[in-house]
């Protein structure tokens, strides 16, 4: 028998997604969304039409809200489901997701924006990270519906007044909470390092910070997609989602395909999407551009699809704009030498970043139709603030200081590259 979630965008009802006997979902707008004269697209990937979006159609958006890899394995045994049915797993945690995105079972209400959270004392937030392996997202804890996309360890949380708290019952959360990681020494310190070198470099980065609970260290990332309501009375009901979509999902990719050479996007794509969602597009070119030569810079070979994102802010009916998100996930991944030396995405047709040339990146500026001028002379800019504010940032921390290090190297080697 057919199973159906409804799709919520903010709080309006906007399609259902259906899984056939044959256990394949199908989407479709419901008719009072399509008739709206403020109606958006949930996706630029699903576009605002009559058409039934099969499968393959429409799994690269839905899919892409639920966890990778072997955290998505362990929440369906957790909960006593397929780890293949994206259905199933939408239907038991896509309460709070990224995004303005709500999915609820058929015929049943969404809930009041109540906003309930449970406040969490020092030793409860640090038993709470201690299961995350064992209980991913904590799925299937009473009034836990959370998502997140990726493979690592991590939590939606909501922090005010230095108070960390679950959201409870689709409430929305304002930061995520993301561990150490026991295999990878010191990557909370590796990824704060480099997500203030970008900041120091002028690139729009989320915001961060180090936390320390019962021993334990964590990067807390505020939530980009999390917006205050000036208008709505004090307190914790004016917080407001706004919409968002990482680059596979808008360009219909599935997650397991977010490598570009297992069918992921490639760098060419990126800035078409760039070109034709943004709504300023010259400035979110130059962001993105920017993006690309400081991952090259400091070695971050994991920057995939799922790492780039689309926000659309403002809310539906009102003046909206869709912009490159703010950076997220900038790590230094050549610190760890088990890790792959390919990058995520070829750069000027070149997968190892070792061997990226001056030929390289005028090959990138002619595919993302950018100046070949232009692109050398930002390299080298980049080059000099990442140096330059590598002098300034404390390293206080054994992991941080091998780290600048080693870009600081980078650095110095890619300016020889690009000056001889």
């Amino acid at each position: 028998m057919p199973r159906t979630l409804d799709v919520y965008l903010h709080r309006h009802l906007i399609g259902k997604l259906v899984q056939k006997d044959h256990g394949h979902m199908v989407f479709d707008y419901v008719e009072s969304w399509l008739t709206n004269p403020t109606a958006i697209p949930l996706s630029q990937s699903l576009p605002l039409t009559k058409k039934h979006f099969t499968r393959n159609d429409c799994r690269g958006f839905f899919a892409g809200v639920l966890p990778d890899e072997n955290k998505r394995e362990i929440i369906a045994r957790n909960l006593g489901i397929s780890a293949r049915n994206d259905l199933a797993m939408l239907e038991r945690i896509g309460g709070e997701c990224a995004g303005a995105v709500t999915f609820i079972a058929e015929g049943t209400s969404l809930p009041e924006p109540e906003r309930e959270y449970r406040r969490l004392s020092a030793p409860e937030l640090a038993d709470i990270i201690k299961r995350l392996p064992r209980r991913p997202l904590l799925a299937g804890e009473e009034g836990i519906r959370l998502s997140l996309a990726g493979a690592q360890d991590k939590i939606a949380v909501h922090v005010s007044g230095g108070q960390i708290s679950l959201p409870l019952n689709g409430a929305p959360s304002t930061h995520i909470l993301k561990p150490a990681i026991e295999r990878f020494e010191g990557m909370v310190f590796n990824e704060a390092l480099c997500m203030r070198l970008a900041q120091g470099a002028g690139l729009n980065t989320a915001n961060m910070e180090i936390c320390r609970v019962e021993g334990i260290d964590y990067l807390l990332v505020q939530r980009y997609h999390r917006a205050l309501d000036t208008e709505s009375p004090e307190g914790p009901e004016r917080l407001r989602r706004e919409h968002q979509e990482d680059f596979c999902q808008a360009l219909g990719i599935v997650p397991e395909h977010k490598y570009q050479n297992e069918g992921g996007p490639s760098i060419k794509q990126c800035f078409e999407l760039v070109r034709a969602a943004s709504s300023t597009p010259v400035i979110d070119l130059q962001v993105l551009l920017d993006a690309v030569i400081f991952n090259w810079l400091i070695g971050n070979h994991d920057a995939h699809g799922k790492n780039f994102s689309l926000v659309y802010r403002g809310e539906i009916g009102s003046r909206r704009q869709t912009r490159l998100a703010p950076l997220y996930d900038l790590i230094s991944t050549v610190y760890y030498p088990e890790l792959s030396p390919k990058m995520a995405m070829k750069l000027g047709g070149e997968y190892l970043s070792e061997r990226i040339t001056p030929a390289n990146f005028e090959r990138l500026a002619e595919e993302a139709g950018l100046a070949k001028p232009m692109m050398k002379r930002r390299v080298l800019e980049l080059v000099e603030a990442v140096v330059s504010t590598l002098r300034t940032v404390t390293t206080d921390h054994p992991v941080t200081v091998a780290v600048a290090k080693v870009i600081q190297s980078r650095c110095e080697r890619k300016l020889r590259g690009f000056t001889a």
